[in-house]
């Protein structure tokens, strides 16, 4: 990571008297995932047509790829792809011809752009429905040949807008390979997703937007720490035992119905330990023991008031 990727200071968007992002800062590094994340109409979509230069902001000061968007949109242009939340797959042609189109709107020489069609197919897992059209292509498989024809002018940084929208969970681990496969070649890539499993699977940076402002920005784990709410889950089937438990775990509380205790925990090993040590020297042990530690989704509703979102936290068991 020798740079940044992208910079934006102060960015602002207004529809007449709506206010979409009201002052807006964010970096991005080179060669790592950015996940925007935020509930539906938060304006994640138009921080991505304003950084791609689809659409112009009323202020701020940024830079993509090293060029000023408002200066030099060109450039900015040149060192992007962009691969949106609908398709811009022509689903009339081939997969092959809307890649070779690609390659053209690129001003490839004809056979530099069969050459890097023919890569890019082969790299994305197309190439026996390469001669088929793309209206026959599942959803996945559309969502990888977007992705290539993203790739055809050799972008340093791809802007993906809920890429994995609508996909079966199987298209969707496929999609986080290439995602992956694309930062190991050094390329950025700016994600905006509803899917928040998919944000702590990929992104080295994850950033909340809500009300027109970032609510909070880090690492998955360093977001994992703002919200409280950790605590281990004991489970006993013995009455004496989960009586003996609740003496030694005075912390905990305790349900005597279901002979359950919660003890608040950070989930770490040494908070772990410690709970395990006490149950040792007052002689009980547990018949079912379940670690939650708060994730993304707890985060979400944190810092966006209960917003809707798509994923459930779950718990893990140990």
């Amino acid at each position: 990571m020798t740079g940044l990727a992208i910079a934006a200071h102060g960015l602002r968007k207004s529809y007449g008297d709506r206010t979409v992002l009201d002052g807006v800062d964010l970096t991005v590094p080179e060669g790592t995932v950015f996940s925007l994340l935020g509930p539906n109409g938060a304006g994640k979509t138009t921080v991505v047509k304003i950084l791609s230069t689809l659409i112009t902001a009323d202020a701020g000061d940024l830079r993509v790829g090293g060029h000023d968007l408002t200066t030099d949109p060109r450039a900015v242009r040149a060192a992007i792809g962009v691969t949106g939340q609908f398709s811009a797959v022509d689903g009339l042609i081939t997969g092959e011809e809307n890649m070779l189109l690609m390659a053209d709107l690129h001003h490839l020489p004809k056979r530099e752009g069969r050459r890097v069609a023919a890569e890019l197919l082969e790299r994305f897992d197309l190439v026996e429905a390469a001669k088929k059209p793309a209206s026959t292509y599942s959803g996945g498989m559309k969502r990888r040949l977007d992705i290539a024809m993203t790739l055809v002018g050799d972008p340093r940084i791809i802007f993906l807008d809920e890429p994995t929208t609508g996909l079966d969970p199987r298209s969707r681990h496929n999609m986080w390979q290439i995602i992956r496969g694309l930062v190991a070649d050094g390329v950025t890539v700016f994600l905006t997703t509803q899917y928040l499993e998919e944000a702590d699977e990929l992104a080295h940076r994850i950033a909340v937007l809500h009300d027109g402002t970032i609510a909070a920005e880090g690492t998955a784990e360093e977001l994992k720490r703002i919200v409280p709410g950790g605590h281990v889950r004991l489970r006993f089937t013995d009455p004496a035992g989960y009586r003996s438990a609740a003496s030694a775990l005075r912390e905990a509380t305790g349900d005597d119905e279901s002979l359950t205790l919660r003890v608040p925990s950070d989930g770490s090993q040494r908070e772990l330990r410690a709970v395990l040590d006490r149950l040792d020297s007052a002689g009980v042990e547990a018949d079912e023991l379940t670690v939650h530690t708060p994730d993304l989704d707890d985060v979400f509703f944190a810092l966006t008031g209960g917003a809707a979102v798509p994923a459930q936290p779950k718990e893990a068991v140990r």
